[in-house]
């Protein structure tokens, strides 16, 4: 009769714990979301990884499932080697950039939404030229980084 109560009481803990979320042991405290200027650190590490020329370092801050819609590519990136094939003819003109605004969306403790726009000084034959574009770098925090995975970039449209 005993173990049957003992059993009784496990279950109804063990019933309690998966409605409440709540365990009989000692559970590590909730992680806390980023801050929003947390997410928007994120921007200049990745601004800072373009001015290294190393499209592998940029590629690095990409989560390996990522897509990346480029500025100036008309082919979505999905695997990492596309995406260090866009970055290679990308940091040829040695590009650096400044966000002018930007809307940023903490979702929860492991992702975020950085969205905006920005322009970039591109350098080629000497020559500079300035792109402005429309952005959105989607974030999720994955073995304790924060990798992009999903980034979005377009130029913007004339004036009409």
């Amino acid at each position: 009769m005993r173990s049957k109560t003992f059993l009784g009481i496990l279950g109804a803990t063990a019933t309690l714990a998966l409605v409440t979320g709540c365990s009989s042991s000692t559970a590590a405290p909730p992680k806390q979301a980023p801050s929003k200027q947390d997410v928007a650190a994120l921007f200049p590490a990745w601004n800072a990884a373009l001015a290294t020329g190393d499209a592998d370092k940029v590629a690095d801050l990409y989560a390996p499932d990522a897509v990346l819609l480029p500025t100036v590519s008309d082919k979505v990136r999905t695997t990492r080697a596309d995406i260090v094939d866009y970055f290679k003819h990308f940091l040829e003109n040695k590009p650096s950039g400044t966000i002018e605004s930007e809307v940023i969306s903490v979702l929860d403790q492991d992702s975020a939404i950085n969205a905006g726009i920005y322009r970039f000084a591109l350098t080629k034959d000497g020559k500079t030229q300035e792109v402005r574009a429309r952005y959105t770098f989607v974030y999720e925090l994955r073995d304790g980084k924060w990798l992009i995975v999903n980034h979005h970039s377009s130029a913007m449209p004339g004036k009409a």
